[in-house]
Order: C-alpha cells, then sequence, then structure tokens
C-alpha cells in the first residue's frame, strides 16, 4: 500500500528492502517510449483464487483491495478477460481511492458480450472490446479486432494495439488465465501477488504458465514485499528485471 502501513519484510530471492517504497510509483514512472503492463492477482497462502465451487469473495480482505483501486488508478486501461465478466460482472472503475477511471477492456475473442455487463454501462469512460471477429455491440463501445488462433488472440498483438491507441500503461486484473497467457506471452513487465492468510485445500489455482522440466528455468524476479495493514502481503515481482538476468 502507498501509505506503507505494516512496514516492508523483504522477501528472499533477490527481494530489496525500503523504508518508502510506493508499490505503484513504478507503474506511474514508466517509461513513456514503450508499454508497461502489469498484472494483478488475489489468492490464498496455498495459492487458490477460488473454491472447488467457484466461490472466490472475498479471499483478500480491505487492504488488498484498496491497492487494486490504486492499481487501476495507476494506469490508462484496465484488461480483463471475457471469463471474468461472465463470472463476476466487475465494474472494473476506481471508487476506492482517489483517481481517474482507466480505459475498460474485455477481451471477447468470440463476440460473447452484450450490453447487460456492467463494465459496459455508460459512464463517460471508454469502454473497448477487443474481438477476432464481426459482433454487435453496445451504443458507444469501442471494437478492437484482431486474429486469434485457437480462440485465443496473442497478448503481445494486444498490447501493442492498446499501445498504438495511446493507452501506455495498463492493468491486466483477470482472469487467472489471461494473466498466465500474458505472463507466457513475456509481456508482463510487473506482477503484483496479494495474498491472504487463508488456506483453502482445494479449488482454482492462482496462475498455470507453460510447464518447466528444470527449477533453473524457474522464474526468480526480484521482489518487494509489503504487509498491508489488515495482514494481507503484497508481492510486488519485477518480471522485466527478471528477462534481462536470463
Amino acid at each position: 500500500m502507498s501509505d506503507n502501513r505494516g512496514g516492508h519484510v523483504p522477501a528472499s530471492g533477490g527481494a530489496q528492502r525500503t523504508a518508502a517504497a510506493d508499490p505503484c510509483a513504478p507503474i506511474r514512472d514508466a517509461p513513456a517510449d514503450r508499454p508497461f503492463v502489469v498484472a494483478q492477482l488475489g489468492q490464498s497462502l496455498d495459492g487458490r483464487i477460488a473454491t472447488a465451487s467457484g466461490e472466490s469473495r472475498w479471499i483478500n480482505r480491505e487492504a488488498a483491495l484498496d491497492h487494486l483501486h490504486r492499481l487501476r488508478a495507476s494506469v490508462d486501461a484496465v484488461v480483463v478477460g471475457i471469463g471474468t465478466v461472465l463470472a463476476d460482472d466487475p465494474l472494473l472503475t476506481v471508487r476506492r481511492v482517489d483517481g481517474n477511471h482507466p480505459v475498460r477492456v474485455v477481451i471477447d475473442p468470440g463476440g460473447k458480450l452484450d450490453g447487460s455487463f456492467r463494465c459496459l454501462a455508460e459512464d463517460g469512460v471508454r469502454r473497448l472490446v477487443i474481438r477476432s471477429g464481426p459482433a454487435s455491440v453496445p451504443p458507444g463501445v469501442d471494437v478492437l479486432e484482431l486474429p486469434s488462433e485457437g480462440g485465443v488472440i496473442s497478448p503481445r498483438a494486444i498490447v501493442e494495439a492498446l499501445f498504438a491507441r495511446g493507452l501506455r500503461r495498463m492493468l491486466i486484473e483477470g482472469g487467472a488465465r489471461t494473466i498466465s497467457q500474458f505472463i507466457d506471452a513475456g509481456v508482463v513487465d510487473r506482477l503484483h501477488v496479494l495474498v491472504a492468510p487463508m488456506i483453502i485445500g482445494s479449488g482454482k489455482m492462482g496462475l498455470e504458465l507453460a510447464p518447466i522440466a528444470r527449477l533453473a528455468d524457474a522464474r526468480r524476479p526480484p521482489t518487494r514485499v509489503h504487509v498491508l495493514a489488515d495482514g494481507d502481503v503484497l508481492f510486488d515481482c519485477d518480471l522485466r528485471a527478471a528477462s534481462k538476468e536470463v
């Protein structure tokens, strides 16, 4: 959190200790000559983002939700996959902190969206749907058509297309499959993992990346750890620095 209540704890594997680090500062201060992508994931201690029945509200607590809204206020666009919209019907607005609402972007290759979802509601904020073919959208919603392969639109193509439209800083907010695809594509600069002190024991995992055969091939990003006011822990992982070290 930017007010740093609870202090900071150093993590192993290249973590850095700092007295007054704002985890949103690297996003706001990112260079303007290329896209900057941050992904956010909330999970339990055992890496679950939902129970086996699909219940996920609320794994993380108030301070983690405040941080999510600070992330939204720090970017130009918040991006979610169609699965998140169908399951959660999120607003994707900034409500818990001061700041501007980002452009709301939905990745919907198959054209499943309709005007009933809250993120497409007209409120003066730009809304954008990314599809791989023509489909109807509510009035005022922009459409970006990109090719897909196997029902998946390339994350790199999405980032490049949004950047070309002036959306430089992007938050990939969900769901887990979308975040995993963007990480596997190598387009995520920063990963914020919000961990709640909760053990679910079964259910949906937060990340499902391409398999590796050796631990030597695992990502070990430089990480700052922030203990939030009510006990959740933020892991701020610098994936861009990790890729330069390889």
